[in-house]
């Protein structure tokens, strides 16, 4: 690698010292990493279906279908990116190298996403699924090792749940600043280099949603994307891998390590019900653009910013998720983990509910969406934190820290979540015969957008609800597994 002998870098070892205690740079740089991730990754989530039906031009079904094969082989990859990361070995540690490297081919690959090509239909779906799928390997090469980070930065089980916090808390700012920047970015660079002449905010009066220009998408992913590489390379220079294994031959086989894993019965629920509860934000996410345009229809700019309602939607659900995420850690200690996400679940779920019946009233609608997410926002902090628990429980178990391959597990069921999310997403909107043509559409696709953003969500959260019921790493057996793993590390010594 030509970075291990740059300059810029000096040749520093670190000590691997259980006891150093994370300092508060270390915990905003390691929020960085997510907060980088999460602004490309909103994108993904809440606009791409969007932006493959109203600017690039394919329909509903064959976006959503894209969506689900891209994101399903790529959410497997992720496992052999963690297997990697797990087996790197560099003056900088194992999963650090990751951010450096691949900050800039992340932001770059964004950019080429989210360009539309003069093709025919056929060209066109190639290119989507090819750049697609580039964006979702190179999202893995960073995003996983950069998650297995919070299992090596401290052996403290409440440690790590408040660096889970810090970095949820970032990733809503950085999902935050997307939705506070992108749609008049996007608005900008149309005006300024589109076709269309630039226009005024009493002149955006009648539109409901974010200009389909082609070079305003580009140029405002873009402009993201600079952002999301100098956050990646903060993350790198500003944290550091503390933690050894116990077993420091780690001599075991890609074979033994997925072994291990399969027969981790704790594994396997929590993958289940963050696939549940990721799958409630892709699909009330991904049809929220829509809902907007075609059942609300409120056709309102925020003065001298631009924003429409969907934006105004998006950032009072973001800021509601910081909200929850903030609390998260003190509820966590009070009630514990698994009850706290039980409770989430149940309150986001009866909301959701709440939301199908309410009438196109823009200010219960808000209302609504700010509670639903204040309940979502407890559940994503407490998840990454759980994933770390296992980390610990496995290496008690078989004596091996695979802390890259759980983590990237993690990763694909996040994955896995927002490609079934999208996919749903898209294969009812062409069900119910969404039209991107028309003006209106008919009200059998209204109804179907409804459901999606209410119904649809309820059931996950049902089904993350009762999956987390049998969860069985409570706090107390938690506790048992750390201080087993520091009488180990310290017979090594």
């Amino acid at each position: 690698m030509l970075f291990l002998d740059n300059p810029l870098y000096p040749k520093k070892k670190y000590p691997m010292i259980n006891a150093d205690k994370v300092t508060l740079k270390e915990k905003v740089g390691y929020g960085f990493g997510d907060m980088a991730s999460s602004m490309f990754w909103k994108i993904f989530g809440m606009y791409s279906l969007f932006f493959y039906t109203d600017v690039f031009g394919i329909t509903a079904a064959a976006a959503g279908t894209m969506f689900l094969v891209a994101r399903v082989w790529d959410s497997f990859f992720d496992l052999f990116v963690g297997i990697a990361a797990d087996r790197t070995k560099t003056r900088w540690g194992r999963y650090r190298p990751y951010l450096l490297w691949f900050a800039i081919p992340f932001s770059v690959m964004g950019v080429i996403t989210f360009f539309v090509p003069d093709f025919g239909s056929t060209g066109k779906l190639v290119y989507a699924y090819i750049t697609y799928s580039l964006m979702m390997i190179v999202y893995s090469l960073i995003n996983v090792p950069y998650a297995s980070l919070l299992g090596v930065m401290s052996p403290d089980p409440q440690e790590r749940n408040i660096l889970s916090s810090y970095r949820m808390s970032f990733a809503f700012i950085g999902s935050f600043i997307t939705f506070m920047l992108l749609q008049p970015l996007i608005d900008f660079y149309a005006g300024a280099f589109g076709n269309l002449p630039q226009l005024s905010v009493a002149e955006h009066v009648a539109e409901t949603t974010v200009s389909t220009s082609p070079i305003g998408w580009t140029l405002g992913v873009a402009t993201i994307g600079v952002i999301c590489s100098i956050l990646f390379f903060f993350c790198f220079r500003w944290t550091r891998e503390r933690v050894q294994p116990v077993n420091k031959e780690e001599n075991t086989s890609v074979k033994q390590d997925l072994k291990n894993l399969f027969h981790n019965a704790p594994w396997w629920i929590l993958v289940g019900t963050g696939l549940a509860s990721l799958l409630f934000n892709a699909v009330r996410d991904g049809v929220a653009i829509y809902y907007f345009k075609d059942y609300v229809q409120v056709a309102y700019r925020v003065p001298f910013i631009g924003w429409d309602v969907t934006t105004v939607y998006f950032l009072l659900g973001q800021a509601a998720n910081l909200v929850g995420v903030i609390l998260a850690p003190s509820l966590s200690a009070k009630y514990g983990k698994r009850r706290t996400y039980m409770i989430a679940m149940a309150m986001a779920a009866l909301f959701s509910v709440l939301f199908f019946f309410v009438p196109n009233q823009l200010g219960l609608i808000f209302l609504l969406q700010i509670i639903t997410s204040l309940c979502a926002g407890y559940v994503l902090p407490l998840l990454w934190s759980m994933f770390a628990d296992i980390v610990d429980y496995q290496e008690l178990k078989t004596n091996r820290r695979a802390s890259g391959l759980i983590f990237s597990s993690s990763s694909m069921s996040q994955k896995l979540g927002w490609a079934l999310g999208a996919a749903i997403t898209g294969w009812i909107l062409f069900y119910f015969k969404y039209n991107p043509e028309v003006v209106q559409q008919n009200a059998d696709t209204i109804f179907g957008e409804r459901i999606m953003i209410s119904l649809i969500p309820a059931a996950c959260c049902v089904i993350a609800f009762f999956g987390m019921m049998a969860y069985p790493l409570s706090e107390k057996k938690v506790k048992e597994v750390t201080e087993e793993l520091e009488r180990r590390r310290k017979l090594e010594e």
